[in-house]
């Protein structure tokens, strides 16, 4: 009694956790009753009632100026599945989560989802991290996730061990391309000695382990190979690091950063004096202007890291221009923040595959990922179009607003990349594509 006791009172606390963080804009009364509903409810996902899923994202913490849009968009997908029937016959509900970009938090928030909520797959997280902490419990008790974002290599080797039992996909590519990206950007750019500072975690350590590699087969000098300089992921500041990162004259330094701590750093390092004249390079965790205006900007007004180059992966799925019309209809013209289509793309497949699987149970999600992601079914990009062809027992392939999310057997897509810059004013601005350097 003391634990059931428990888990409800986490339950409540968590929802009202939600309500006061916000994000839902696309919330109805009947949504929200559905919700409470589902969440009172620790039966097991079946064919007999609505499909369930978790929305595990950072609503705040080091990677909330990107993470803010992730729920809208998953929220669209399911409102625009609801409007055109639903999953096997039944409205799909959504249950939102913060996990605080931080794994504690993260794993805290899916034993909520997958053991009170009894939700049949989520779609997260974004930090890998977090991510990694959070897939023991998902596929503990068989619950699919989708991460819209979460791209270090970690997840492509323990998934080619079996460690996930198929229990694992992501809609953006791995780490693995991104940084080889990054790569052949500096070599783009004539860059010939370059240093490294990554935040110590899954994501950043894995990042300039790929980075490192795919520069210097391609003839570049990292200056600090041997003594990498990687940061606590909480510490408060970084003046030591960013005087290591940024010492021995480097023609840029590559950051794997997130935006709080990212931004301490190159405060440090401007107020040291050490990163005039030097590029920095940045990548995914990072591509916000309120990262930016977090770093702040010089007694000019100009931003200390006006010049600084960096990769995200990019969109350019068949079915974006759809989804971007639909977004800035029901937005208000909100702009698309980077992993917003991915998200999208993430929700949505959990849906067909549930309804291909013509059950809701985490089994049956896993068991068609593939099949209607990547398999040789009809090419269609609209979910309602989709669903309707599923329901008459043909096959399909979807292609997405992100890419055409072909998922392979170890849960990885291949996408491409764009190459962002940072203006003077701070803000950011989409310069060119790059294509990774496969070795």
């Amino acid at each position: 009694m003391k634990n059931r006791q428990t888990k409800l009172f986490l339950s409540l606390f968590l929802s009202l956790n939600w309500l006061t963080v916000g994000c839902g804009i696309f919330g109805t009364t009947e949504e929200n009753t559905t919700t409470t509903e589902t969440q009172n409810s620790n039966s097991n996902a079946s064919s007999s009632e609505g499909l369930k899923l978790g929305a595990l994202f950072p609503i705040t913490g080091d990677l909330s100026s990107i993470g803010q849009n992730m729920p809208i968009a998953a929220q669209l997908a399911v409102d625009t599945v609801n409007a055109c029937g639903g999953v096997n016959g039944k409205p799909v509900t959504i249950i939102k989560e913060d996990d605080q970009t931080d794994p504690v938090a993260g794993t805290s928030a899916i034993t909520k989802l997958t053991e009170v909520d009894k939700v049949s797959a989520v779609v997260g997280s974004f930090a890998s991290s977090v991510s990694t902490a959070a897939l023991d419990v998902a596929v503990r008790n068989n619950v699919m996730m989708i991460s819209p974002g979460s791209t270090s290599p970690v997840f492509t080797n323990r998934a080619k061990k079996g460690e996930f039992n198929g229990f694992w996909a992501r809609t953006a590519p791995p780490d693995t391309y991104q940084a080889q990206a990054l790569a052949a950007l500096a070599d783009k750019q004539g860059f010939k000695n370059v240093s490294t500072v990554v935040i110590n975690n899954d994501y950043g350590v894995a990042f300039e382990e790929q980075f490192v590699n795919a520069f210097t087969t391609s003839g570049g000098n990292i200056l600090n190979q041997d003594k990498p300089v990687r940061y606590d992921p909480k510490a408060t500041t970084l003046d030591s690091e960013a005087s290591l990162a940024f010492a021995n004259q480097p023609d840029a330094v590559a950051g794997v950063l997130y935006a709080e701590t990212g931004s301490l750093l190159l405060q440090a390092a401007y107020k040291q004096g050490l990163s005039k004249g030097v590029t920095v390079l940045l990548t995914d965790g990072v591509y916000s202007e309120d990262f930016t205006k977090q770093v702040g900007k010089t007694a000019d007004g100009t931003s200390i890291i006006a010049g600084a180059l960096g990769t995200v992966p990019g969109a350019d799925g068949k079915a974006l221009d759809e989804f971007t019309t639909l977004w800035k209809e029901k937005t208000e013209n909100k702009p698309i923040t980077a992993f917003v289509p991915h998200t999208w793309d993430a929700t949505v497949i959990l849906m067909l595959a549930a309804q291909s699987a013509g059950n809701n149970t985490g089994e049956g999600i896993k068991n068609k990922i593939r099949e209607v992601s990547s398999g040789e079914g009809t090419e269609v990009t609209d979910p309602c179009q989709a669903m309707e062809l599923l329901r008459k027992g043909e096959k399909i392939n979807y292609q997405g607003a992100s890419g055409n999310v072909d998922i392979d057997e170890n849960g990885d897509v291949i996408g491409v990349y764009d190459v962002w810059k940072v203006n003077p004013d701070g803000s950011l601005a989409i310069i060119d594509k790059i294509s990774p350097i496969i070795q």
